[in-house]
């Protein structure tokens, strides 16, 4: 291949222009240097080129620590052309290599262009926030924009006092679908409240609006986004969000102010679930969801937006069928709680992965252990039809349904008699999330957060997390199974263990890794920069997980974690690579911190 069409398909050369790449090319030199052979030395000479590796690899060292592996299509030597010093790692040749050799002048006039520039004196952070290879189409302004820019009247309010006749007939006249209710607590009346709790239940018009409004009103901000009215009206399964500004309530936005604006999908979806009957309408979930999930993607959202919308259907679902469950089975005898854990606790699921749920219940008794049994068949049977598989380790409720009680004393034994490999059990249920029924369940919480003032079980939860590691083999170089990198297995699980990790020992009881990172650097249990590289690793991963899924189901395939090293640009494979050492290197400093070479 010809040099300059071998410089051009990979960074940061391809960010070139005709004339710099012609004026690259009338200077690049090309040299062979066989195995073994000391390229630059740490502390000595400063480097005269930047090399480009176009066969073999080169292994960067410091005092004899492997530090990276460099590849074909990948740079090394710019440290020292850009400071003008010595060499802060050995490079030295594990096989025979051909480089492309760039001079310190060339190297210096494409410096001048600010995008040739910004690959080299960019973190890695930075550099992943600015790939635009997996990046779909811009955020579009329907979704960015602050909710108080929707021309809204003022909200109608009433007396608690008045009738629900009298209510009626104010919102037709006024053409709207809602009504505020004074009182303490404000409350709400909407057209679904006169169907559902007047009309369905039996009730006249002489009754008053006291008695079926909602209170207290549930509100937003002004200055949030139209993707977080989205989000609200997900989560609480509301069609009516009132505005509160400074000023007070500015108005009251609704779904279909949102369906006008060209989102409709989730809540149209939500619309379907809530409608929901089983189980000639289970399978339909799947589809309509991936279709959602796509959209959102081509619509601008990244992958841990997508994945908070998804988390909010799906727990709609799961609320729905344990409603029409109770409708079969009769009311639980006793209050019980409906727990969510591993990706799903943490809200970072796209498409439809495995079941990981659990039942909490308050009291024990035969009576009782029949009904919730019945009751987990159910639901989890349910969930399959609706394209949710079970889970392979058997994390289902029904499997894991015990007594508040129990939870308490399994919690406790975990942190207090830390076996590791129990551990790994532990993982996933330490990121549960109540999703259903009325228990309480911060008793669990609690148990968690006094785990963070443990440092032996904090050391055996580090070990514990590190169980998988980033795919890396021989020279550091990315190692691919038959069907691909693990994406999941690799890089995305061992980010969200590491997240778990920092953030409990800096007393956090958040579920997102995301927000995990946020608490763990705010806390200075890990260091901004470490949270900030993996912040835009996890970024990277999910977003290139979500598109390898969406290819897969446009092909009609089963998605799943992988992807192909041939799939992805040069740009990718090097922030691929770059991704998982920086995983490593997180890891071999936890590995330090918690002394877990020391655990018996």
């Amino acid at each position: 291949m010809d040099p300059l069409a071998f410089l051009r398909a990979h960074p940061p050369f391809d960010r070139l222009g005709p004339a710099s790449l012609a004026r690259l090319g009338e200077t690049l030199d090309i040299a062979f240097a066989p195995l073994g052979t000391v390229v630059l030395r740490r502390g000595g000479p400063r480097s005269a080129f930047l090399y480009v590796v176009r066969k073999g690899a080169v292994r960067l060292e410091r005092d004899g620590q492997l530090v990276q592996v460099i590849e074909d299509g990948e740079c090394f030597g710019f440290p020292s052309l850009i400071g003008r010093s010595e060499p802060t790692a050995d490079a030295i040749c594990a096989e025979d290599c051909l480089f492309y050799q760039v001079p310190q002048a060339t190297f210096d006039r494409l410096m001048e262009e600010r995008d040739f520039a910004a690959f080299f004196l960019e973190d890695l952070g930075v550099r992943l926030r600015r790939s635009v290879d997996l990046q779909p189409l811009p955020v579009g302004a329907e979704l960015a924009v602050p909710v108080s820019t929707l021309p809204a009247a003022p909200p109608l309010r009433i007396a608690p006092s008045l009738t629900v006749g009298e209510a009626a007939r104010l919102m037709n006249e006024h053409g709207v679908t809602s009504v505020l209710v004074d009182g303490t607590p404000l409350g709400i009346l909407t057209d679904r409240d006169l169907r559902s709790r007047v009309l369905a239940a039996g009730r006249g018009p002489d009754t008053p609006v006291s008695e079926v409004a909602t209170r207290p009103v549930r509100t937003i901000r002004g200055e949030a986004t139209l993707f977080e009215a989205l989000l609200f009206m997900l989560e609480h399964r509301v069609h009516h969000a009132p505005v509160e500004t400074d000023a007070g309530l500015a108005g009251i936005i609704t779904d279909a102010d949102l369906l006008r604006l060209q989102i409709k999908s989730p809540l149209s979806l939500l619309r379907s679930v809530e409608r929901l009957r089983v189980p000639e309408d289970l399978p339909r979930y799947a589809v309509d969801l991936s279709a959602m999930v796509e959209a959102l993607h081509w619509g601008g959202l990244d992958a841990s937006q997508i994945g908070a919308a998804v988390a909010r259907l799906n727990d709609a679902l799961v609320k729905r069928l344990l409603r029409l469950a109770e409708q079969a089975l009769g009311p639980a005898p006793v209050p019980y709680a409906w727990i969510v854990f591993g990706s799903e606790g943490r809200r970072e699921q796209a498409l439809l992965t495995d079941q990981d749920n659990a039942l909490v219940v308050a009291e024990d008794g035969a009576a009782h252990e029949a009904y919730f049994a019945r009751l987990a068949e159910r639901v989890v049977e349910q969930l399959v039809a609706a394209r949710f598989p079970p889970c392979a380790g058997g994390f289902m409720a029904t499997n894991w349904h015990r007594t508040l009680p129990a939870w308490i004393a399994l919690f406790r034994e975990w942190v207090e008699r830390p076996d590791p490999r129990a551990l790994m059990e532990a993982l996933n249920f330490f990121d549960f999330r109540a999703v259903a029924g009325g228990l309480d369940v911060d008793p669990l919480d609690e148990v968690i957060l006094r785990a963070g003032r443990e440092p032996l079980f904090l050391a055996q939860l580090a070990r514990a997390s590190m169980g998988l590691r980033p795919p890396l083999g021989a020279f550091r170089r990315i190692r691919e199974e038959e069907g691909g990198v693990d994406l999941k297995k690799g890089g995305i699980v061992p980010i969200a263990a590491l997240a778990r990790l920092y953030a409990l020992e800096g007393r956090s009881h958040t579920r997102g890794t995301l927000a995990r990172l946020d608490a763990a650097a705010a806390a200075g249990t890990l260091s901004q920069d470490s949270a900030a590289s993996l912040t835009e690793a996890f970024r990277f991963l999910m977003g290139l997980r979500l598109r390898e899924q969406l290819r897969a189901v446009r092909a009609g395939e089963r998605p799943g974690h992988h992807v192909r090293l041939e799939r992805l640009s040069p740009l990718e494979r090097q922030h691929l690579k770059d991704v998982f050492q920086a995983i490593h290197q997180v890891q071999e400093a936890t590995g330090r911190r918690h002394a877990i070479d020391r655990l018996a």
